[in-house]
């Protein structure tokens, strides 16, 4: 795996799968642009500025594989324009500066439900962004579609407030999970013999990777 980007390390799943990374040995460089500097971080290369299009300017050395753990809400993002750029446009970015840095497999955190054709608003930007990505050929892409994601954030989310004991008793894909269980499950995919090609991976699947 070696030289690794990371986007959204400041987030909840990005934030785990960061301090995995930092201790898995086959990762020998991180590249973590952010929109604010990252604390208690040693080891990383941490570009910051509040456009993450900025940070991932100042990324020049080579990579080999990129994480994108960004996603925010329409609430969280105050519009749905801005909504978009956080989820849709910022991940594409992300991308691109992979494939500029050479590259050849990305892995993403997408969503339950992700459809571009979805009347919901929601699924269909991260159906879009799904699509946009998969347009792009990528030797491997890996996309986790995880259901409603249980852990500490710095700002609680009012639905994962009301619904997440709920979800706790889901069957299925349904069933809620631990955001560190996502991250386990990408680094292990990421870590695993390489299978060429666009991999969907739901949250039954990745609760079951995370062992």
């Amino acid at each position: 795996m070696s030289q690794v980007l990371i986007t959204g390390a400041t987030g909840l799943v990005g934030g785990h799968l960061l301090r995995m990374l930092i201790n898995t040995p086959q990762v020998s460089a991180i590249a973590a642009p952010t929109r604010r500097p990252l604390t208690d971080i040693v080891g990383v290369y941490n570009p910051h500025d509040p456009q993450l299009t900025d940070a991932l300017a100042q990324v020049t050395d080579p990579v080999d594989i990129v994480f994108c753990c960004l996603g925010t809400t329409r609430r969280e993002a105050g519009s749905k324009a801005a909504f978009i750029h956080a989820d849709y446009t910022l991940v594409v970015d992300t991308a691109l500066t992979g494939r500029r840095l050479g590259a050849q497999y990305m892995l993403v955190v997408s969503a339950m439900g992700a459809n571009a054709h979805s009347p919901f608003f929601y699924n269909r930007v991260k159906g879009e962004m799904e699509e946009a990505l998969i347009a792009q050929n990528w030797p491997r892409l890996t996309i986790a579609r995880p259901s409603m994601l249980l852990g500490d954030r710095t700002t609680r989310r009012v639905n994962e407030t009301l619904f997440a004991p709920l979800f706790r008793l889901l069957p299925g894909n349904w069933k809620s999970i631990d955001a560190r269980d996502v991250a386990r499950a990408m680094l292990a995919e990421a870590l695993a013999p390489a299978q060429e090609g666009v991999t969907i991976l739901t949250s039954s699947q990745l609760r079951e990777k995370a062992g």
